[in-house]
């Protein structure tokens, strides 16, 4: 496996790594997954139809009924 290093301005790097955390996950896995779809010639919309895969799965996997409780819907505390 080979390493590389990136030289970025401060401002660039805190910003790749708040948005990066918000996805958890870490600035280089991110570089990572789109050298490696670029070398392998993968497109912007090939990684945008991937994402939306991803997406979907997470969307099928959602259950609201898992996160609230029936009675919670119906409590009213004003």
């Amino acid at each position: 496996m080979k390493s590389i290093t990136v030289t970025l301005d401060d401002e660039t790097y805190g910003n790749a790594n708040i948005r990066a955390a918000e996805r958890g996950t870490a600035v280089e896995a991110i570089v990572r997954e789109y050298l490696t779809g670029f070398a392998a010639g993968e497109s912007r919309f090939d990684r945008l139809l991937r994402q939306e895969e991803v997406l979907r799965a997470q969307i099928e996997n959602f259950s609201a009924g898992d996160r609230l409780p029936r009675e919670a819907l119906y409590d009213r505390k004003f």
